[in-house]
């Protein structure tokens, strides 16, 4: 009987998790709406910087997501998008092709990828420490051959949707963007379909929950987590072209400024979950849009104030509205095969 009553209160609260997670989207979509018709031009802006900040977050948080459903733990995704980044760029610049400078940038990321499986599936390296050295490795590399004062052809323009483009609130946010951000979308769908409706998504999941299980039915456990690690890190590398062929058409040291370390955040707070990652990462851009929009409108208060939005923002709603997230069993555990 306890059983059944603790089961029940489990579900119980999974409900409340729910209604309060709907509770904030209610919130956050009222607020959008009463703001339009305050200001159409302020909000259309912001939302269009929510879009624009997610994008690299989604892309890194599907990488943590393939790379941790298959059981290896990704803390390189910093290094990944930064190195991808600057060869995109590089590409760029000695090329002026923008479609061949996003190959090499999501090439850059995949073989990346097949690094840290090799580290972490063959050598059987601690997979945090293998993580750590493609990020330090990253920051040497990009800082030691970037050449300040290089200069590129051009990035990626805008795609107009027709007039899908012209919808008021959503229009220009989701339907007047470029390349590199419709794709991070599709990839969002195309990924929890794999995940939850595929075979290949049950084996990788087996894989990350119970290994030896997954074995004795016959799943290569070394294949199928070098193939989840080198998808990841394609993603992480499309994540790091976005920022210098999309974004910002420019290479910085240190660009990344954090964004690999946030979008495994956000993958924990959308619980490994494509959509739920989406989402998370929408709700971090939403909070950097905004405070973004403060500092331009001279808000009286000092600006690391105002800096401190997105993440106290995203703190507050994870402990209130999520709940407890549970990692994929096998997690960070080399595989012995007997």
């Amino acid at each position: 009987m306890s059983a059944i009553t603790q089961t029940a209160e489990n579900n119980n609260r999974g409900k409340n998790k729910n209604w309060g997670t709907w509770g904030l989207a209610a919130l956050i979509t009222a607020v959008i709406i009463f703001a339009y018709f305050q200001n159409p031009n302020v909000t259309e802006a912001v939302l269009a910087a929510t879009v624009r900040y997610s994008i690299p977050l989604i892309l890194g948080a599907l990488c943590g997501i393939y790379c941790e459903r298959a059981g290896i733990v990704n803390v390189g995704i910093e290094g990944q998008m930064l190195m991808a980044a600057f060869l995109a760029y590089m590409v760029n610049v000695w090329t002026g092709n923008l479609l061949l400078a996003l190959i090499v940038g999501v090439l850059t990321g995949a073989v990346i990828g097949l690094f840290l499986a090799f580290l972490s599936v063959s050598v059987k390296l601690n997979q945090i420490i293998g993580g750590t050295v493609i990020n330090i490795l990253a920051t040497g590399i990009t800082g030691f051959f970037y050449v300040v004062g290089s200069t590129t052809q051009g990035k990626l323009g805008p795609i107009v949707l027709g007039p899908l483009a012209s919808l008021p609130i959503i229009g220009r946010a989701l339907f007047s963007n470029a390349p590199i951000t419709y794709m991070a979308f599709i990839l969002v769908a195309v990924s929890q379909v794999v995940f939850f409706h595929t075979r290949w998504g049950l084996r990788t999941r087996a894989v990350g929950e119970h290994p030896r299980a997954a074995d004795t039915l016959g799943i290569n456990v070394f294949r199928t987590r070098y193939v989840s690690t080198i998808i990841g890190g394609a993603l992480a590398g499309l994540a790091g072209a976005f920022l210098t062929l999309e974004g910002v058409g420019s290479f910085e040291r240190g660009m990344t400024n954090g964004r690999g370390f946030i979008a495994l955040a956000v993958m924990i707070f959308g619980k490994w979950n494509p959509i739920g990652a989406m989402l998370a990462a929408l709700l971090f851009g939403f909070a950097n849009a905004l405070q973004t929009q403060l500092q331009f409108m001279g808000v009286n208060v000092a600006h690391q104030f105002i800096g401190m939005i997105p993440y106290v923002l995203t703190i507050v709603v994870v402990s209130g509205f999520i709940g407890r997230s549970r990692p994929p069993a096998a997690e960070g555990t080399p595989y012995e095969k007997e």
